[in-house]
């Protein structure tokens, strides 16, 4: 008779269909990504916004991540991954709230339910952060408040289950999306862009000036937010794999190679190395890789990087200004360059490079039509596998952006008839003290509020101008 040390060993609290290793990685990388919102996107929108929006920018991440979680346990997870309803959306279920169903085996993996509903909760939660980067300086909080529970409900869950859920629409298809460039970054950059739309732009001076007030602060929440990134697409496999030792380093290499490039650009066109749009080109990469991550050679996260590094900072200096309807739309942290853009040009790329080999390890399959990228047909000789694959990828893209158009503008519409989208004219003008009564940078000496019209000397302070590359979000 085998021995089995005490802690391989099944018992009530270790069932046999659990593996510990992937349990403990599942829980670790989903506490990795919600460690990029809270504390990451909150402290990098409280410091790049100017200092009179630091709380209220901060406060709508904070806010959207407690809401999210709630209503993610309450109906969302089934919503997004439950039995189907439809071809694109699950049934509402309380499931997600119940022991039985929390303590029982996921749909996918060796952990347990509680495990995946934690893991795909940070996910959603972030999404719905990355849209309140578009709308940072002037959305009416109450209504951020109603937008965040009707936007999770009826948009996200949507995209997740067509896309992720084995049932969805899009799953079938055979799109590749490996850890949420479709669901994640390109629904929260359209999905920005048009709530932005419909909320209307900040102040003129907002728009015209608008210096970060803590520099340095925003690289802390910037780091923490790449670093988080092993958990984003790390924790996609489902498994402490292979495949997500390969997806990690290639989202490093990805990031790396894109601020690089992003870097190289401002220099060359602007002489000047602005650290903003490092951050920005980080960002790029990230988002660029996700939905390849664990499906591509490690040359092929080199290119990703090299393109994520200049079409979006390409849209971003050059196309924002001469398109009409960019101009028009006040999107405060370009997160429709960051994310859709990115995002676009990564779910397109995975089309294109994804290797057969590394889908079959992710996917778990042995369907040779679905999940090969067009580059490999060449030397296979299955060009209608890799056209195949191309044109899934731009049926999601398709669906993704005008799902996200009609279902935000019909709860953006919905929301006004109820509560202003936008902040008075008065909050608008003051920011944090109008809205929440405190500032971020309230004292002074011994507690006395400082008045930041003069220092002591008597010298004017005067506001940081914009940096020569035009970097003012």
């Amino acid at each position: 008779m085998a021995y089995w040390p005490s802690t391989l060993q099944s018992n009530d609290a270790n069932p046999p269909w659990m593996n510990k290793a992937d349990n403990a990685w599942q829980l670790t990388s989903a506490t990795l990504v919600g460690l990029q919102s809270v504390p990451g996107l909150v402290i990098l929108y409280g410091s790049i916004v100017k200092k009179k929006w630091a709380l209220n920018s901060a406060l709508m991440a904070l806010y959207a991540f407690a809401a999210v979680l709630v209503c993610w346990v309450g109906w969302g997870y089934q919503l997004a991954f439950g039995d189907t309803l439809v071809p694109f959306l699950g049934k509402p279920d309380i499931d997600a709230l119940e022991q039985k169903f929390l303590m029982s085996q996921s749909f996918i993996g060796k952990f347990p339910n509680a495990s995946m509903v934690y893991f795909q909760f940070v996910f959603a939660a972030i999404t719905l952060i990355l849209i309140a980067g578009a709308l940072l300086g002037r959305m009416n909080f109450i209504a951020w408040m109603l937008f965040v529970p009707l936007w999770l409900t009826f948009s996200y869950t949507v995209g997740a289950f067509s896309i992720w859920c084995p049932q969805g629409w899009l799953f079938r298809m055979g799109v590749i999306d490996y850890s949420g460039g479709f669901v994640i970054h390109l629904s929260s950059g359209v999905a920005g862009f048009t709530a932005a739309y419909w909320v209307g732009p900040r102040a003129p001076r907002d728009r015209e000036r608008f210096p970060p007030n803590n520099i340095l602060l925003m690289l802390a929440g910037a780091g923490i937010l790449w670093m988080g990134w092993t958990g984003f697409n790390g924790g996609d496999p489902y498994v402490a794999s292979l495949d997500a030792s390969l997806a990690v380093l290639n989202t490093h290499v990805c990031a790396a190679m894109s601020l690089l490039t992003w870097l190289m650009l401002d220099i060359l066109f602007y002489e000047k190395p602005s650290v903003i749009g490092a951050t920005q080109g980080m960002i790029t990469g990230l988002v660029c890789i996700t939905p390849a991550a664990g499906v591509v050679q490690g040359w092929a996260a080199i290119i990703m990087g090299l393109l994520s590094g200049c079409i979006p900072w390409f849209s971003m200096m050059f196309l924002h200004k001469k398109m009409w309807l960019l101009k028009q739309v006040d999107d405060t942290m370009a997160v429709f360059h960051t994310h859709a853009v990115a995002g676009t040009l990564g779910a397109i790329l995975a089309g294109v490079l994804a290797n057969p080999r590394l889908s079959r390890i992710f996917y778990m399959v042995d369907d040779w039509t679905k999940y090969t990228g067009l580059a490999y047909v060449i030397q296979s000789g299955k060009y209608d596998a890799g056209l195949r694959q191309l044109l899934v990828q731009l049926i999601g893209i398709g669906f993704v952006f005008a799902w996200n158009v009609i279902s935000t503008s019909v709860i953006c519409l919905l929301i006004r008839m109820v509560v202003p989208l936008r902040m008075t004219e008065e909050e608008v003008s003051e920011g944090d003290n109008a809205v929440h009564g405190e500032e971020a940078y309230a004292l002074w000496g011994d507690g006395e509020k400082f008045d930041n019209s003069r220092l002591q000397l008597g010298h004017e302070i005067e506001e940081a101008p914009l940096s020569k590359s035009g970097y003012g979000l």
